[in-house]
């Protein structure tokens, strides 16, 4: 029997519960990966028919955890950012997305002058999955028509994120305006 959102979110809660730290979150982006290896969901959440947009599939009221379908027809990229206090894992339904990570050098923690460096870069193909952390700064760059799940710690709009100007080298607060 194919492992259904209901038990996705039943095993996020369980893993969280247990673990509210890197080992809980590591077994969410695991579990991100099962929910992508059944092609029901994937169709019915993300496929040719979805509508286009962010979705909530799902929100926890008690750990506040969000799983968002991202379904794209057009290509996008992002500065480098970060999700503040929360964190996320991505998992890829379709097409593929270019993943960044960084590491800032400077010792600042806010908005103002920031130096990145940039520490690793891969590319998250359908079926695959990754966790970004508590203020993990990371960056995304997807084509069209790519679809991915992202599941993070808690509503990001509540959540003060910095995005990075490596041109710049400034960091500045993201002004919230709905799910990201």
């Amino acid at each position: 029997m194919a492992y259904t959102l209901e038990e996705f979110c039943q095993d996020c809660r369980t893993a969280l519960t247990a673990d509210n730290g890197p080992g809980g979150r590591e077994a969410v982006r695991g579990k991100v990966e099962q929910l992508l290896a059944n092609p029901d969901f994937v169709s019915q959440n993300l496929g040719a028919d979805a509508a286009l947009g962010v979705h909530t599939l799902y929100k926890d009221e008690d750990l506040e955890f969000v799983v968002l379908a991202h379904v794209n027809d057009k290509g996008s990229s992002s500065p480098p950012h970060d999700h503040g206090n929360s964190w996320a894992v991505y998992g890829q339904a379709s097409e593929y997305t270019d993943m960044s990570e960084y590491r800032r050098l400077d010792d600042g923690e806010g908005d103002g002058e920031a130096k990145l460096e940039q520490i690793k870069s891969y590319r998250l193909t359908p079926g695959k999955a990754g966790l970004y952390d508590v203020r993990a700064i990371h960056a995304i760059n997807y084509p069209e028509n790519a679809r991915f799940v992202r599941v993070t710690g808690r509503e990001l709009e509540l959540e003060p994120r910095l995005k990075f100007d490596m041109l710049a080298n400034k960091a500045s607060y993201i002004e919230s305006q709905g799910v990201e």
